[in-house]
């Protein structure tokens, strides 16, 4: 028997067990023992599926398999999913661990009982703020007996290798070895109603919303989307039920009494009700409301009704916060893009942004690989073996689903706009047909373009030299190999942040488990793929400027993060690099290493408040001897007032350039919040006060002899901007990737008039 406990309950388990019984299960703990109805159960731990492989030597037979796997080719995959699945399937199930299952099983069940039970994969790297992992792993509802949960214990180990778990752990830069299976198995709630319910409203980010969305029968249906859900809000504080939404459901999960889960009629007398009554669904609310007071985060829980008792049956951190949604912009390429004043479909919004391009409709994922870039991908609903696909769209469109679907809760991951819960997609929508999808009111609207083909056909880049110099903001290095064959003169700004979070861990609980080496090495390896791909350009790396609220999102986050009314005027940028060096010291070391083989690579503070507070930065910067190197330059970033005003007194500290932030920029100086929709109307970076500033800065570096740039978005979208920094005498300007070729032409043109 091993020494480490291969069995534990609930009783025994918190949140901070994740290493040893998954997220699943010390969420589970840890509801249970602060008094909130939860089902009892019990979780293999980590330690059990460890000797298991130790026993069958799977370590040896599965990482050299997924070593040189080419993640991208959909059948070599699944081949060696394939092989991985049925090794784990054969492999044999220790004696220790087939005893305390059995044992534990018995104690659940209570004496000459064999109760029903719901078997569910637990990984240690699932539900964290960073990533919801939203079905990955397996779930099996109504197992009963000792044999059966052994069997379907050992299925949720093998589902840690499949296909689309691989993958997702892959694209999410999770090394396979560190993800692990426990698993819980916990007495089934017959579940006449069912849900899930954010105490956030996960589309908008209203703080002050509780959405609740409630399926007759088992809860299966709400998550893989195949119903759609009745949706309640309520309202936080006042527990004041602002809204309800009910839905036509037509058939339910249910358990027969031979224990099988099977699909069946709604009866008709219930079929267009409400799922819950007022008191029910504010007594939900409050659970909500206790459980994110109780983890200091927003919460994504799971509950279920049984004979009139609800209960909750899961929780997990809302992995969406704060996301930007990409957007694709409706000008492309000098056509202008014109949609229709009338939807032709509708459906609940659920995930933000407004994407366009041709439709394509399929309906299985053996289908995915028919979606190219920049495709609006509709189906009937989505499922984990949709993500590859769901990762090329510009949007996504289901005819099924609500705010907690698969479509919805991937898209909102991955920043892509969304629309569930149409139920006519498929039939309005056809093939190729040129859309616009907006995700925040739900509609889908036809789109007409002066050129259809301007959709899909990129116009080529002029490779006319120009004075200023066009940069590319860049924050994901496996981009950096394509955007670098485009005519750009280098990064103009390289977002720390974007590499961070794929890390997943917050640098000082990195610090903390003695995982500091492992951190450089990580942001080198992504510093190094950039600087490789534009070598010999320049790469202007802006050292992080997390916002606190974003920075608790990381693993161990909310262990160092205080919490503040506004992290946008808070504890950030260069001011935590003074009071907190050891995290900027480990970016100082990764971009030391880096250097050492590509000395294209600068860095540039962000949000620095004084003089004197870059002149502490600077010195920290020189005790790497970064500043021994003629090649290496020191820039900052000027996005406060303070900056327009003070500029030469910052640049007598010592500074070889600027980059100015027009968005941070423009909202201080009209006192103003872009993210608050209240006031968001008001910020504009084309305001007469916000251009006097940055023709100010211009003029101020140019009389100085330092160069000057800008990478905030204005000129990625105002043509009139390049016009105006062009004429101002501007060395470079740094723009989204959608937008150098649009940009060069205007550069360009911008240029000719000055020497006509």
């Amino acid at each position: 028997m091993s020494a480490q406990p291969l069995i534990l309950f609930l009783k025994d388990i918190q949140k901070n067990d994740v290493e040893i019984v998954g997220g699943k299960s010390a969420n589970l703990g840890e509801m249970y023992n602060v008094g909130l109805p939860v089902p009892d159960a019990f979780a293999t731990t980590v330690y059990a599926y460890d000797l298991f492989f130790k026993e069958n030597q799977l370590d040896k037979f599965i990482y050299p398999l997924l070593k040189n796997l080419n993640y991208e080719n959909t059948k070599e995959l699944e081949n060696v999913s394939k092989q991985i699945y049925s090794k784990i399937r054969k492999g044999r199930i220790p004696h220790s661990i087939k005893n305390d299952v059995f044992k534990a099983y018995k104690k659940l069940s209570g004496r000459f009982k064999h109760s029903f039970t719901a078997v569910r994969s637990s990984a240690t790297a699932e539900d964290s703020p960073g990533a919801s992992f939203a079905g990955q792993q397996v779930t099996f509802l109504n197992i009963k007996g000792e044999a059966n949960i052994l069997e379907k214990v050992r299925e949720c180990w093998a589902s840690l290798f499949t296909p689309r778990s691989i993958y997702y752990r892959n694209i999410n830069k999770i090394e396979h070895s560190k993800v692990k299976i426990s698993v819980v198995v916990q007495k089934m709630i017959q579940s006449d109603v069912s849900g899930v319910m954010f105490s956030i409203d996960p589309v908008t980010n209203e703080k002050d919303r509780i959405i609740i969305e409630a399926v007759w029968g088992l809860g299966e249906m709400i998550v893989q989307g195949s119903v759609i859900p009745d949706k309640y809000v309520v309202q936080k504080e006042t527990f004041y039920i602002l809204s309800k939404e009910v839905n036509t459901q037509e058939v339910q999960l249910i358990k027969t009494s031979s224990g099988q889960t099977k699909e069946e009629k709604v009866p008709n007398k219930i079929i267009d009700s409400p799922k819950l009554n007022e008191k029910e669904i504010v007594e939900l609310a409050k659970y909500a409301d206790l459980l994110q007071k109780h983890y200091f985060f927003p919460q994504d829980a799971e509950w279920a009704r049984e004979k009139g008792k609800l209960y909750i049956v899961q929780t997990r951190p809302v992995t969406t916060i704060g996301n930007k949604s990409k957007e694709i912009n409706i000008q492309k390429d000098g056509e202008s893009f014109k949609i229709s004043p009338t939807p032709i479909l509708s459906g609940s919004p659920a995930s933000p942004g407004i994407g366009t391009g041709p439709v394509k409709i399929i309906f299985t994922s053996k289908e995915i690989s028919k979606i190219e870039p920049g495709d609006i991908l509709v189906s009937t609903m989505t499922s984990p073996d949709f993500v590859p696909a769901m990762k090329r769209a510009s949007a996504i469109v289901t005819d099924q689903g609500g705010q907690t679907s698969h479509a919805a809760i991937v898209s909102r991951e991955l920043g892509i706009p969304c629309v569930v819960g149409t139920k006519t997609a498929t039939e309005v929508l056809k093939n190729n047909q040129i859309v616009s999808v907006n995700g925040v009111t739900g509609e889908v609207f036809m789109g007409i373009l002066k050129n259809t083909k301007s959709v899909v056909k990129e116009k080529k880049t002029s490779q006319t030299k120009t004075a200023t110099k066009l940069y590319v903001n860049l924050g994901e290095p496996d981009l950096a190999k394509e955007i670098a064959k485009k005519p750009v003169d280098g990064v103009g700004l390289l977002r720390a942040e974007f590499m961070i979070a794929n890390f997943g861990i917050h640098p000082k609980e990195a610090i903390k488990q003695k995982k500091q080496k492992e951190f450089i090495n990580d942001l080198t390896k992504g510093i190094t793929k950039i600087c490789d791909a534009f070598n010999p350009r320049p790469v202007i790396y802006r050292a992080t400027d997390f916002k606190t609220n974003e920075y608790s999102a990381l693993k161990g986050g909310k262990n160092w993060e205080p919490i503040e009314s506004n992290p946008m005027l808070g504890f950030r940028g260069a001011f935590r690099y003074v009071v907190s060096p050891e995290v900027f010291s480990l970016e100082l070391q990764a971009i030391k290493k880096v250097r050492e083989k590509y000395s294209n690579l600068w860095l540039m503070a962000p949000f620095v408040r004084s003089p004197e507070e870059l002149s502490k930065v600077r010195r920290i910067v020189a005790t790497e001897g970064l500043f021994e190197d003629k090649t290496f330059k020191f820039w900052m970033m000027v996005e406060l007032p303070t900056n327009v005003i003070l500029l030469e007194d910052f640049i007598k500290v010592g500074i070889d350039g600027i980059s100015i932030g027009s968005n941070d920029l423009t909202m201080l100086i009209l006192g103003t919040d872009r993210d608050n929709s209240e006031v968001a109307s008001a910020f504009d970076e084309r305001s007469p006060a916000v251009l006097w500033a940055i023709k100010k800065v211009i003029k101020t570096c140019n009389k100085n002899g330092i160069t000057s740039s800008i990478c905030g978005q204005a000129p990625s979208i105002y043509e009139e901007y390049t016009d105006m920094l062009v004429n101002a005498g501007i060395t470079s300007i740094s723009i989204n990737p959608d937008a150098i070729s649009r940009t060069k032409d205007l550069i360009i043109n911008a240029e000719k008039k000055i020497i006509s």
